[in-house]
This record gives structure tokens, sequence and C-alpha cells, in this order.
């Protein structure tokens, strides 16, 4: 379904693949130090069509970097990054002018933050937090904007009588929905998910990963999650990366990793949260 492996840096080993079509996501030795600071060093990451890749790691592991650089915040100090989509297959999109990145980054990629002040305008109505991005494409009939917001909004299974409430007057978990609703406006091929349940209890968490679940269900889309919580890679994820000081130190199977994991600090994080 999809590999990846860590670029030079990683011990040697070999990612099964369950399918032939191409991957949708393809970087390869993505690398990015802050001062001193090591987040990224030559990691490869492929995705294929229809597949949900965890990453995990603790806090510092490079994890949030490799996020960041895929949904082109950030660009590496070196490294390449293909989306197989039309118009744009085979093209680096690193080597791509701030504005045509932009373009590529609104119309085929999703992104919910673990943060939402980072997603959201807190002022905003959550249904204008929607439509915002369906400005982005150009539509300025309100009459349109709002009908698609609320499909959205609907789609994330966010209580439509709630729509004209700004996200500053809800819980985290509906923050969450709402953002969900606005990544998955215009319909991505790719949605990044940072840290989606951090901070939520137990039951809101639960009924965010349902949601999650059954939208990848319906739509097939591709996701890369990042997480440290190997509950929630176990619950959504088909394979897994472990990071570790910016490299990959182990990736297979979600079930083969967390079940049998050959690493001994995947062992570690592993044994940690029995």
């Amino acid at each position: 379904m999809l590999a990846i492996s860590n670029h030079q840096s990683s011990p040697p080993f070999d990612a099964p693949r369950l399918v032939t079509s191409m991957p949708l996501v393809k970087a390869k030795g993505l690398s990015k130090r802050y001062g001193t600071i090591e987040a990224a060093a030559g990691v490869d990451v492929e995705a294929y069509p229809g597949e949900v890749l965890g990453i995990v790691g603790e806090s510092g592991s490079g994890k949030s970097t490799i996020l960041r650089m895929l949904n082109m915040e950030e660009l590496p100090d070196s490294g390449s990054y293909t989306l197989n989509l039309p118009d744009i297959a085979g093209e680096d999109l690193f080597q791509l002018d701030r504005f045509a990145r932009r373009n590529v980054q609104i119309l085929n990629i999703g992104v919910v933050y673990q943060n939402p002040h980072l997603g959201l305008r807190m002022r905003f109505t959550s249904s204008g937090n929607v439509a915002e991005r369906l400005l982005l494409t150009g539509e300025r009939t309100f009459a349109t904007l709002r009908e698609a917001a609320r499909n959205s909004l609907s789609i994330s299974e966010f209580p439509l009588q709630r729509m004209d409430d700004p996200p500053r007057v809800l819980s985290g978990g509906m923050q969450q929905r709402v953002q969900l609703a606005k990544a998955l406006a215009l319909k991505p091929a790719l949605l990044l998910l940072d840290e989606p349940t951090t901070g939520l209890d137990v039951s809101v968490q639960a009924l965010v990963l349902d949601t999650l679940k059954r939208l990848q269900r319906e739509r097939r889309m591709t996701i890369i999650l990042v997480s440290h919580d190997l509950g929630v890679i176990r619950t959504l994820a088909d394979r897994v990366m472990v990071m570790r000081h910016g490299r990959v130190i182990e990736q297979g199977l979600t079930d083969q990793i967390l079940e049998d994991p050959q690493n001994a600090y995947t062992q570690q994080l592993v044994h940690a949260k029995l």
C-alpha cells in the first residue's frame, strides 16, 4: 500500500508493498535543521492512494516537521516532493514559486492542526471559516458559499444549528470538526492530520476518530497522520513509521509494528502505552 524508508541514515530495511499502483505522495531525502538541531535527516515518504500512514514518535522526533514540509508550510534544506496528480505529476513542488506552491496546497491538500487556532479564525462564524477555503478558488456567490459550507460541516458531523457560532465559543471537539470541514471543503487528494485528538477527552476523541474512519472509508482519501498516541495510530493507520531524532528507525504494517516491534526504541514506546 505504501512504502516509507529513511534516506541513508536509517538502518536498511525493505518496506513491504501491498499494491502496485503509483504512489500519490513521494518525498525523498527530506532534511531540515534549526540551528544545531537536526529535525529531519534524509527522510523518504511514500503514500499510496486511499491509504492512511501514521507517523509516530516522541516530542522532538521530527514527525511534525515532516508534516509541515508535506504541507509546504516550510521548505526543506534538501529533498524533493511530488504528488501524482493531473497537471503536476512529476514536478518537484519545492521548486515551484511561492504562488504556485500555494495554489497546489489550496486545491490538493487539506490539513487539521493540533491547535485549532492555527487553522481557524476564532471570531469568524464556523460556516465562514469553511467558506473562506472556498473563496480561495474564486467563488463569490454567498448562497453557493453558504450551501457548500453547510454540506462540508454536515459531512464532518458538525451540528448545523451551530454553523453561525464562532469557533471561540465551541468545545475542542467541535473546533476540530470545523477544521475538518474546512480541510475537506475542496475535496483534497491528501489530508494531513497533526495530533487531531490531542487535548480531547476520551469520549470526544472516540467520536472524532469514528468520523475520520468513516470519511476515509467513504472518500478513499490518502491520509498522513502524526500522533504520539499509539491508540490513535492503531485505530486509523494502515501503516506506521516510527521516528526518533529526525530519522526513521522502523516502519511497516501497523499491526506488525505494534504487536512485534523490532527496534528497541519502538519496543519502549509500545510497552509504555500498555
